[in-house]
């Protein structure tokens, strides 16, 4: 079955969307998972440039290139492992998950993120990290050891310093804020 790849495609609603909207141009996709569409049969050069439309529309792209595919690869499995912390073992690290998942070298991983992106992946992580951090604190279920545990950091005072750095507020003070400022987790994935 050949599959698009799609980025922005980062939660459960965005799969939604993308299913409904292609569906509606008459290009129901057999499948959508986070970053992928997958049809039974190769959409021709009309239907990939409708399903692109389709897509630009909706705020996500159809990524033809090589590379690109690989980035917002490398994104995906970021993005999910800072939502849902069992994507990898807790013992492993980021760069070696990374290199085990897409069978190829973390340098060579590493240096394609950071040239297409202009960020290292380390960044994005912290970045997302911190806007997961922001969304827990919102909640208010969970009290910030727990957080930091969520999250894989070494201690509390670690999660705060490194929100301290990224916001310029500790998370005490962003918690006690009527509007907190979070940003989308497609947006995050510019470089600021």
């Amino acid at each position: 079955m050949p599959t698009l790849k799609i980025k922005n495609i980062v939660c459960p609603r965005c799969i939604r969307v993308v299913r409904e909207e292609l569906t509606a141009a008459g290009y129901p996709p057999e499948a959508v998972g986070m970053g992928t569409v997958t049809y039974a049969t190769h959409p021709d050069e009309g239907g990939i440039r409708r399903i692109a439309e389709v897509l630009k529309e909706n705020g996500f792209e159809l990524l033809l290139d090589a590379d690109d595919q690989r980035v917002e690869q490398i994104k995906t499995l970021i993005i999910d492992q800072v939502r849902n912390r069992n994507t990898k073992p807790s013992q492993e690290n980021l760069s070696d998950y990374l290199s085990r998942e897409l069978r190829q070298n973390y340098a060579a991983l590493s240096k394609l993120f950071s040239s297409h992106e202009g960020q290292t992946i380390e960044r994005f992580l912290i970045r997302q990290k911190i806007e997961r951090v922001k969304e827990l604190l919102s909640y208010g279920d969970e009290n910030l050891s727990e957080i930091a545990f969520d999250l894989d950091y070494s201690s509390t005072a670690h999660l705060s310093g490194q929100f301290k750095r990224e916001t310029g507020m500790t998370p005490t003070q962003f918690r006690k804020l009527k509007d907190p400022n979070r940003r989308s987790l497609d947006a995050l994935g510019e470089a600021e």
